[in-house]
Order: C-alpha cells, then sequence, then structure tokens
C-alpha cells in the first residue's frame, strides 16, 4: 500500500515492526514447544534439527604447497586427496593389523558371552522407528 502511495511511511514501518516482531514470537514458541515434547515428539524435534544442519557451501580458497590459491573444484579435490593420503600413510595399516591380533587373541582367552535367544527376539520386538540409522544406514 505504501508503494502505491495509500498508506504513509510511518504506517508501513509499523506493520513490518509488528509483522517482525509476530514471527519472533512464532518461532520461539515453537522452538519452546519442541524442546518441551521432544520425549513425545522426537520425529518432529529431529526434522526441526536435521533442517537446521544441511549447509549448502562449497569448499572455499585453498593455498597448495608453493602457497598460490587453487579456485578449481579438480584442483582443491586433488590437494585435500594428497593431503589426507599423506596423513593416512601405510603406516597405520600396520597398527592397525596389530590391534587386531590382539583383540583375536583377547577373544581365544576370554570365554564368549551367552546370548539368550528370548533375550534378542526380546530386543528385536520393540525397535523404535523414530531413532536415526545405524552404521548400515538402515532405520531399526
Amino acid at each position: 500500500m505504501w508503494k502505491e502511495g495509500q498508506a504513509t511511511w510511518e504506517e508501513y514501518r509499523n506493520v513490518v515492526r509488528a509483522c517482525r516482531d509476530a514471527m519472533r514470537k512464532a518461532k520461539v514458541c515453537l522452538q519452546l514447544n519442541l524442546a518441551r515434547d521432544v520425549k513425545d515428539n522426537k520425529k518432529g524435534f529431529f526434522k526441526f534439527i536435521s533442517n537446521k544442519w544441511k549447509t549448502r557451501e562449497n569448499v572455499g580458497l585453498l593455498l597448495n604447497e608453493v602457497s598460490v590459491l587453487v579456485i578449481e573444484d579438480t584442483e582443491k579435490v586433488e590437494l585435500l586427496n594428497a593431503f589426507f593420503s599423506s596423513v593416512f600413510s601405510a603406516k597405520t595399516g600396520s597398527q592397525k593389523s596389530h590391534s587386531l591380533e590382539v583383540r583375536e587373541e583377547a577373544c581365544r582367552k576370554e570365554d564368549l558371552p551367552l546370548v539368550e535367544e528370548d533375550c534378542v527376539r526380546n530386543h528385536l520386538s520393540i525397535p523404535d522407528a523414530h531413532k536415526f540409522m545405524g552404521p548400515d544406514g538402515r532405520h531399526p
């Protein structure tokens, strides 16, 4: 209405302030309700949180070994790949195999725990479908 000359600048600013205040109050109310009802509404809470986690930013500018800015995405990939491959070298492989041998030896020394069929059946019969996916990429 202000652009069309049907309202003054002050009226327009007052409406903008009122709308901004109403939006802020609604946002605070939503967040308080989500925090209060998190035990009963886990899905809504984690939906709100996961929406906040998403970022759409690309990798920023990087400096290579000779302090030259890397701008192209393929060059950035190669630079990061070279860095990570230098950090995770073949040395870690020998440590990993050593720790695996120690674990295998510990398993041989100790008796394995007894897992009863009824206990497993009880745990599998009550999965919470609202929990995050496991390392296998599947929901409970």
